[in-house]
Order: C-alpha cells, then sequence, then structure tokens
C-alpha cells in the first residue's frame, strides 16, 4: 500500500475508525437511520456513518458525539466530499435556487 498523505491532524483521527467505541457508535447510527439521507426518498441502505460537521473530528470526542447522518458510499465518497470542499450544499430547488442558504448566490 502506498504512502498516507493525509495531513497530520487527519492521520490522527483516522486511528479512531479502528476503536471499539466508533464500531459502537457506527452501529447505532445504522441501526437508527439504516438508509441513505443523501438518496430519500428513494430507499438506499446506508454503509458509513459520516460526521455531520467536518471539523467535529478535531478532538476525540468530538469525533464520537456527531452529529452524524447516515450515507450510502456513493454518496459520502462523492457528494459529500465535493460539498466539504466548496464549503456549500451542492443542488438547487425547484426554481433554480440553491438549497444551501450560504450559497453565493442567496447573499
Amino acid at each position: 500500500m502506498g504512502q498516507d498523505t493525509r495531513s497530520e491532524a487527519a492521520q490522527e483521527y483516522r486511528r479512531l475508525y479502528r476503536t471499539r467505541r466508533w464500531r459502537d457508535v457506527r452501529a447505532d447510527q445504522l441501526s437508527r437511520h439504516p438508509l441513505c439521507a443523501m438518496c430519500l426518498p428513494r430507499v438506499t441502505a446506508a454503509t458509513v456513518v459520516d460526521h455531520v460537521i467536518k471539523d467535529s473530528k478535531r478532538t476525540e470526542e468530538g469525533f464520537f458525539a456527531g452529529p452524524f447522518q447516515s450515507l450510502c458510499k456513493t454518496h459520502h465518497d462523492s457528494t459529500k466530499q465535493r460539498e466539504e470542499k466548496r464549503g456549500h450544499i451542492i443542488g438547487c430547488d425547484d426554481d433554480g435556487v440553491p438549497l444551501d442558504p450560504n450559497h453565493h448566490w442567496n447573499r
């Protein structure tokens, strides 16, 4: 396997995914919310527990406290990652107005 190119902070919190505590948090989240939050109303099983607030992973307590959402792997690895990089929710309503009130078109 290649060298890990993540930041030091990311490498630090990545170890927490291997803990029993995270496995318990993940199992609880997926049992309470088994469907992908981004696929709804379409029914798709969630397989990833996502930290809704990216910066919540900066501390160990924040990492385990959430808030969380259940996502399918496709949404977690694509849409959610793009939203975090862009800094706003992707998508618009039926009138073409961006869904995110913080989107620059809504200012």
